[in-house]
């Protein structure tokens, strides 16, 4: 299996181990202290905002906390369900889900920051995309893990794969969701690397992929506006780079331990989408340097123990699987962090 030094899975470096090892309770106490963090983060970032929308404060508090319990419903039952049952039905499932992400363009879609890639039934909002993500990890690892000795066969192999990232990347691209055409990117792009697909046809169609997502830029506006303020954050502080220069500003406000729980001033309107996007903003102001650094650490170490349970994994299309839900985690917090912080441009 792979190894975090930068080498590619093969089954010959998959461990044939299946008990539940300790490396499954360090994932299971960072995930759990993620999930009760987000929950006061919300509520702090989110109170104000509920208020002068004339809730009550704990409204979207309420609302994380009924997501949050599904998730966690969802995690026991995903746990307890073999996964080469979800492999198995990675068509049905892919396809399922590519419908699903019809439903933004319906009625029932509604815009939000510019992109068309929710979904509001009644209370209940939600973002296909986000399952299109799973369904696309689900159908590269069982195709890749079947087809181990013909991955250098470009017509059985790798072009269904590209097919399927191509459609997948496109529907996030008409959703104007950029941030979610990138992770699907990176999830494809390095599961195909790390199955062993010849590095030339992933650089080629890497290079194409860059050249369609510069032209999906220039041809909006608002797009471009977001990388030319990237370029050049303090000139466009007061237009276009506002949300990201107010951002800054406000880590910089939280030194080095935080001015104190509840106590930071970006969630007050300083920073657009304190409560969602920016909510990195809200934990660094209000717990400093010291819990940003115990927050990104803890996606670190997330990582880390994703890719040793892919090299635990008992077959190889199970150490794909693993590796390939790992590089979604990571690439999602990267660009979410990135973007916060001026690292990198805010995808939209």
């Amino acid at each position: 299996m792979a190894a975090l030094a930068g080498r590619r899975i093969s089954s010959t470096q998959v461990e044939q181990k299946s008990e539940p090892h300790m490396v499954f309770f360090g994932i299971l106490l960072i995930v759990s202290v993620f999930v009760a963090i987000g929950l006061v983060m919300v509520l702090s970032a989110s109170s104000i905002v509920s208020v002068n929308n004339g809730g009550s404060a704990f409204t979207m508090f309420f609302k994380q906390l009924m997501w949050a319990s599904v998730g966690i419903v969802a995690a026991v039952g995903t746990y307890r369900m073999p996964y080469r049952s979800w492999q198995k039905l990675n068509k049905p499932i892919l396809i399922v889900v590519l419908g699903l992400n019809v439903l933004p363009f319906t009625p029932l879609g509604i815009s939000v920051n510019g992109a068309r890639a929710w979904v509001e039934m009644g209370p209940i909002r939600f973002q296909p995309s986000e399952l299109l993500k799973f369904a696309l990890i689900i159908y590269l690892t069982n195709n890749l893990g079947r087809r181990q000795a013909e991955l250098t066969n470009f017509v059985r192999t790798f072009r269904p794969a590209l097919l399927a990232w191509g459609i997948a990347a496109g529907v996030a691209m008409a959703q104007r969701d950029l941030g979610a055409a990138v992770v699907l990117s990176g999830i494809a792009f390095t599961v195909l690397y790390m199955a062993g697909s010849p590095v030339k046809w992933i650089g080629v169609s890497a290079f194409f992929a860059a050249l369609a997502g510069i032209f999906y830029i220039l041809t909006s506006a608002s797009r471009v506006s977001r990388w030319t303020a990237f370029l050049d954050i303090e000139g466009n502080r007061e237009h276009t780079g506002y949300q990201v220069w107010q951002s800054m500003l406000s880590i910089s406000n939280g030194g080095l331990f935080g001015v104190g729980p509840g106590a930071g001033t970006s969630k007050w309107g300083y920073v657009p989408l304190a409560h969602s996007d920016f909510i990195f903003t809200v934990i660094a102001e209000e717990f400093g340097f010291v819990g940003s650094t115990i927050v990104i650490g803890g996606f670190f170490a997330l990582t880390f123990f994703g890719f040793i349970v892919a090299m635990r994994a008992p077959d190889y299309s199970g150490a794909l699987l693993a590796a390939g839900i790992t590089v979604w985690f990571a690439v999602q917090a990267m660009i979410n962090i990135g973007g916060v912080v001026g690292a990198m441009p805010v995808t939209g």
